[in-house]
């Protein structure tokens, strides 16, 4: 027998546990995947340039920004940052689309660094008196530096976490909270000296075209994922 009236939504972190616990297999093996797979082809491109490398031009905003080796926990946290949003997701074509858009991301800026290789600016700073700043930058060098993979995907997730915290209903204090951690990712990657502004706003660019593009795609097709809470007399 079904009720006269709509059974209203869970509070918000009820569905947010609820998606947490779907698909737990799929979305821990496809990220670290998809990661593996991204790192992959990144360096590649990184050690292997196809065409001589242009030198990115340091701007008044890169020295606004000054050098700040504290920033260096914010810049690493982006790999649990484009986390969230997969994890949130409840069924397996949400599941699969957003890897596709993320992956279509992912590609247009590896297409960038093919065909126009970039590195950023020699810095005039010491690097042997910070140690975790000096060990990131004999891992990910100079290049693959326009537009700033870095920000792309901590845009991308970022918006599609905004979607996916209204959806639930999330307070306004988590959705401040979500831009606050995105932005953060974003200035640490000036300020660890990893990439300059032109390369951060090329890749903030390139993240929020790309989310909007895949959420108003997910739009079209009718996919929501709404967690409503069900009655007795509902079944």
């Amino acid at each position: 027998m079904m009720s006269d009236t709509a059974a209203p939504p869970l509070p918000w972190y009820r569905q947010v546990a609820a998606a947490l616990a779907k698909h737990p297999y799929l979305k821990g093996i496809g990220t670290t995947l998809f990661i593996v797979l991204f790192f992959g082809a990144y360096f590649y491109l990184l050690k292997e340039p196809a065409y001589p490398a242009t030198v990115m031009p340091f701007t008044l905003l890169d020295r606004l920004i000054a050098f700040q080796p504290l920033a260096m926990p914010m810049y690493i946290s982006l790999w649990v940052y484009v986390s969230l949003p997969p994890a949130l997701l409840s069924t397996r074509r949400e599941l699969y689309g957003y890897g596709l858009a993320m992956a279509a991301t992912c590609l247009a800026g590896m297409l960038v660094f093919y065909f126009w290789p970039t590195v950023v600016p020699v810095a005039n700073i010491d690097w042997a008196k910070y140690p975790d700043v000096d060990f990131l930058k004999n891992i990910d060098a100079a290049g693959n530096a326009f537009p700033s993979l870095h920000v792309a995907t901590a845009a991308f997730s970022g918006v599609w976490l905004h979607h996916l915290l209204r959806r639930f209903g999330a307070p306004r204090w988590l959705l401040s909270l979500n831009w606050l951690w995105c932005i953060g990712i974003v200035y640490s990657t000036i300020a660890t000296r990893q990439h300059v502004a032109v390369d951060a706003l090329a890749g903030l660019l390139l993240g929020m075209l790309a989310a909007y593009w895949s959420l108003r795609q997910r739009m079209r097709v009718g996919v929501t994922g709404k967690v409503r809470q069900t009655h007795p007399q509902d079944q």
